[in-house]
């Protein structure tokens, strides 16, 4: 059985939403948000044109993470016409490819509802496994679940074919159960956002961190490719975390720094 739909409460002020500003840049995509049983789980914005999420986003704390058994298969995303979906139910891409999560199984195997939706095939990108994936990208992903293990923290994974401005060649894959040519994407990055909150729920300190990798295997660790969300922001056109006010917003989108970020 698909997990329960149903709209999550009001999103305005959820804090990991970047703002949809580029809708030239991808005038077919759109924002999803996928619910379970009336709760937020995450947020993804579909490019039907590349069957792509260039981006998701979602809140992460302990709650949400556990050691529930990996689902086995994946699933149609039951928010979206299958007409517009890539069938990677079953198996995963040719050429080697792995299906890719970008929002991870470990950020939602403690509630099995969610867990099943990030095996929606919309919640996969062709993604280097070796040295990548099950690498450099892994230990990110693990050390991101630490830090939300004692507070509630705000990602959003994305991929990116180009930079701004850039030209870069891409190259295109299938799946091994279906015909549509997917881009495989040539960067991957994650934007993190913590943040402290008075009373009333108003942020008053926030911190954030950038990670941005070149779609390559790696030998070495993820502290080496951090930025700042700025300029994550420049390269993707993107701008996050747009429900922070603006005074803190400012300051804290220019950290580079993942020694300040965890220290925060």
């Amino acid at each position: 059985m698909d997990p329960t739909p149903g709209l999550a409460q009001p999103s305005e002020s959820w804090l990991e939403l970047p703002a949809i500003t580029n809708t030239e840049a991808h005038p077919n995509a759109q924002e999803v948000k996928i619910a379970y049983n009336g709760e937020r789980n995450y947020t993804h914005y579909y490019d039907s044109d590349t069957f792509t999420s260039l981006w998701v986003a979602y809140p992460l704390e302990s709650r949400h993470m556990g050691d529930l058994t990996r689902p086995s298969s994946w699933y149609w995303n039951t928010e979206i016409s299958t007409d517009i979906q890539v069938d990677l139910r079953s198996n995963s891409y040719n050429d080697s490819y792995a299906r890719g999560h970008l929002i991870p199984n470990a950020s939602r195997d403690g509630i099995a509802g969610m867990q099943r939706q990030t095996f929606y095939v919309t919640n996969s990108v062709p993604q280097i496994q070796n040295s990548f994936n099950s690498g450099v990208w892994s230990t990110l992903e693990g050390a991101l679940q630490s830090i939300a293990t004692t507070e509630r923290i705000y990602i959003v994974t994305g991929v990116a074919f180009n930079k701004v401005g850039e030209t870069k060649s891409v190259t295109y894959t299938t799946a091994k159960d279906d015909t549509k040519e997917i881009p495989v994407p040539n960067y991957f990055y994650k934007v993190v956002l913590r943040a402290t909150t008075d009373s009333n729920g108003t942020v008053t300190r926030a911190t954030t961190v950038g990670v941005w990798f070149e779609h390559k295997t790696y030998s070495d660790s993820y502290t080496n490719y951090t930025v700042s969300v700025d300029q994550v922001e420049a390269w993707t056109g993107f701008d996050f975390f747009e429900n922070l006010p603006d005074s803190v917003e400012t300051t804290a989108e220019q950290n580079s720094s993942w020694e300040t970020f965890t220290a925060f």
